[in-house]
């Protein structure tokens, strides 16, 4: 008998997922997607399959501003092993060298300043990052080695929130790109000991935190409860991420004029940068940028809500 197709709901919003360890960013939104029975979904930018916390996801009109929310700073906690170093920079990877901590706290805190600020990274084997078309972390598994090139980040908080004679847990907020498990990696090549992550949570993903997130086993209830319908109320609006930017609102003559992609003026716009723009009901309509001639220009566009 051939097998019925699902008719797939017309979902938009965001949801923040806590992610769960062990499930890879791409299935764990695969399975809230299931649960919502949603149309379109994407996430904003991928958590190992070790790691846990803040992944918001995107659904239906929010899939076209999920870009904003990858490039946003992120914040974490992690807990380092020192003395232990592995494949993958990570506690699933195989043990490479066991050596002696000889090192304390204040040897620790004394080189976290050196990591503070624009640093210089070199992004692991192990990630997603490609080489001539393929994946690094493909090329790990095949026990190749490729020459990185180093890479520009921010670290605009490193501090240590505890210690217990062979681990460390770490508090970092960092720009997009940053890598903790490398970090982690220099931190204990430096005091001669080697480390690994073995656990990281993300706590921040640009305006979201921890706080707002709901984990996939309440999902899951309120879907055996209720159906995909009760998952809704979980749906944060489309624009939530983008809730810094300056908003606009148009007139009814003015946003008809917008979605139709024809720059307008608008009296109370910013004299430059991105906008979020209602129409005259309060509805968002989409994101704009400010030219140099005061027109605000469309740049992204949403089907009425």
């Amino acid at each position: 008998m051939a097998q019925v197709k699902r008719i797939r709901r017309p979902v938009n919003g965001l949801l923040l997922l806590d992610k769960p360890r062990g499930l890879t960013s791409n299935a764990a939104l695969q399975k809230v997607r299931w649960l919502l029975n949603a149309e379109k979904a994407g996430h904003t930018g991928s958590l190992d399959p070790l790691a846990t916390g803040v992944l918001p996801l995107c659904f239906g009109e929010a899939t076209k501003f999920s870009q904003y929310l990858l490039d946003a700073d992120k914040a974490y906690e992690t807990l380092m092993q020192l003395g232990v170093t592995t494949a993958t920079g990570d506690a699933e990877g195989e043990i490479l060298e066991r050596r002696p901590v000889t090192v304390g706290r204040e040897d620790l805190e004394a080189l976290l300043p050196r990591f503070r600020g624009e640093i210089q990274q070199v992004p692991p084997m192990y990630s997603a990052l490609k080489k001539d078309g393929q994946p690094l972390y493909k090329l790990a598994r095949a026990g190749e080695v490729v020459e990185r090139a180093p890479r520009s980040v921010t670290i605009a908080r490193l501090e240590l929130l505890a210690w217990d004679e062979t681990q460390a847990r770490l508090a970092v907020a960092c720009s997009k790109g940053t890598y903790i498990r490398t970090l982690v990696e220099d931190l204990g090549a430096l005091l001669g000991c080697g480390a690994h992550v073995a656990e990281l949570r993300r706590v921040q993903a640009g305006p979201f935190g921890i706080a707002r997130s709901v984990s996939l086993e309440a999902l899951e209830q309120a879907h055996a409860e209720g159906g995909c319908e009760a998952l809704d109320p979980f749906l944060l609006p489309v624009d939530s991420g983008l809730e810094h930017w300056p908003l606009l609102r148009f007139s009814e003559h003015s946003a008809y004029y917008w979605l139709h992609g024809q720059p307008v003026r608008a009296p109370d716009a910013p004299r430059f940068g991105m906008v979020r723009v209602q129409d005259h009901e309060g509805r968002f309509i989409g994101i704009g940028e400010v030219s140099e001639d005061g027109l605000v220009a469309p740049k992204r566009l949403i089907r009425a809500q």
